[in-house]
């Protein structure tokens, strides 16, 4: 039961007066929230997001939490109406299909953390259609972890279940290969190679077995390749006369086969874009090794553990917005991610915005509250570094001033990374560091720096004037 002193269905017979305001108030706010689907925020008082839910309607959704008949406590369980009694603020972000609303939670979710949300918080991701176009006989498969490269993908899809079952039905079109051969056009051996039984029922052309050309079966991808992009409208238009012909002719059964491939090929448009609906985990690499070169290349005394990321999100120059990733072993440690609403800075200053978020997270490590981290990482060029160490220099000064000793961090050191160049500046140093496109540390500061960019900006541009920072102190 909360604070406000429910009975059994969440509410009861409430004497206290607060209580009955606050229901009031958030249940006048339910009365704008639209009816379409969308992702909505129940929201404590100090505006930090307690839990994310999607829904077809919006309106509907948000109000069953609020409902004086409503039994919270039997149909979601204690920790829901201990939530409910703390929501202050309902928010939400509307979205044009029930897909978009299930991916945008399921990101959300994990970027923000909220504590009351015990699903999609873990490292679980969306699939993807992946074509392998880099090779001479592309194949097509369904993936969680796409290559770094050389492919095209569809994708995240909501229900991996359908659309395992739509690929079986598009590989009777297109005879595209699915397996995971490595087939070179000029090997000889594969006149002598015996294809698999998808090639003798005429589902796959067989390009293991030369039974097919490269020109050929490349022309076979590019159609496929227009039949995701494109409405599909030829193809559902004959399954759908097909459909007709053997229900007039009272074939319910073949009929029923047709009428379950119709709505798997509709169900291809549950989906989203790798760009807009972006999952940054599903294309880390194994950062074993760049941690070691890291520390090689930085000349660092002790391992590399523990890196920060840091960035600023302008929209504008208003809403003005820090943020901080942490990795933790070379993979995104979630639970230390912070965003900082700016509060000194006016106007477009990005220094003195970097000084800021570095003076507001780091203060309690020079009272030695917290730990360091090993590295921390600047999004920008040496001005933005040369920010972060004065704001660091400007602190230590102060603390030594108050009489403290030993503040300095023993092993921390900052860089920053700059676009464009991807030029790495370190301390002490007005020349960059430049490292080749595929070195595994430039890809990890890569990652780390895109991250904050992300954490950042990226719902931040979604949300627009929507105001659901977690701000840092």
């Amino acid at each position: 039961m909360h604070g406000g002193g429910t009975g059994a269905s969440g509410y009861g017979d409430m004497t206290d007066h607060g209580e009955k305001d606050r229901l009031a108030r958030i249940r006048q706010q339910i009365k704008n929230v639209p009816a379409g689907p969308g992702v909505y925020f129940l929201k404590g008082g100090d505006d930090v997001v307690l839990y994310i839910g999607k829904a077809k309607s919006l309106r509907s959704r948000v109000s069953s939490y609020f409902q004086p008949g409503s039994d919270l406590a039997a149909s979601r369980g204690p920790k829901i109406v201990e939530m409910v009694g703390k929501v202050e603020i309902v928010d939400y972000l509307e979205t044009e299909t029930e897909v978009d609303a299930m991916l945008k939670e399921a990101r959300l979710i994990k970027d923000i953390r909220p504590p009351y949300n015990t699903d999609l918080t873990d490292d679980k991701t969306f699939p993807y259609l992946e074509i392998t176009m880099r090779e001479d006989f592309p194949g097509v498969y369904i993936t969680r972890k796409p290559q770094p490269k050389g492919t095209r993908l569809f994708g995240p899809f909501a229900n991996v279940k359908d659309l395992r079952a739509v690929l079986v039905e598009l590989q009777k079109i297109f005879r595209f290969r699915t397996c995971t051969l490595e087939i070179d056009e000029g090997d000889p051996k594969r006149r002598f190679f015996r294809p698999c039984l998808l090639y003798s029922i005429k589902q796959c052309t067989a390009p293991c077995g030369a039974r097919v050309e490269k020109a050929d079966y490349r022309k076979q991808i590019q159609d496929f390749l227009r039949f995701l992009r494109s409405k599909r409208a030829t193809v559902l238009r004959w399954l759908r006369q097909q459909m007709e012909e053997a229900s007039k002719n009272l074939e319910f059964e073949r009929a029923a086969i047709f009428r379950d491939r119709i709505r798997l090929i509709e169900g291809l448009d549950a989906r989203g874009t790798p760009s807009e609906h972006v999952q940054p985990e599903v294309f880390a690499a194994d950062p074993s090794e760049a941690l070691v070169k890291l520390r090689e290349v930085l000349q660092l005394p002790h391992p590399v553990r523990i890196i920060e990321g840091i960035d600023i999100a302008n929209i504008s120059g208003a809403e003005a917005v820090g943020s901080l990733v942490k990795f933790i072993d070379g993979r995104p440690f979630k639970s230390g991610y912070r965003r900082f609403k700016i509060k000194t800075v006016h106007g477009i200053d990005d220094y003195a915005m970097i000084a800021e978020v570095v003076r507001r997270r780091y203060k309690y490590a020079l009272r030695g509250e917290e730990l360091w981290p090993d590295l921390i990482l600047i999004d920008g060029g040496l001005g933005h570094l040369h920010a972060a160490e004065a704001a660091f220099s400007a602190m230590m000064v102060e603390m030594h001033a108050a009489g403290a000793v030993d503040v300095e961090p023993a092993h921390t050191r900052i860089i920053s990374l700059a676009k464009r160049e991807e030029d790495i500046y370190t301390q002490g140093s007005s020349q960059p560091l430049k490292l080749p496109a595929h070195s595994p540390v430039r890809k990890l500061l890569q990652y780390v720096r895109d991250e904050a960019h992300r954490f950042a900006q990226h719902y931040h541009h979604i949300l627009r004037t929507k105001k659901m920072l977690n701000e840092g102190t």
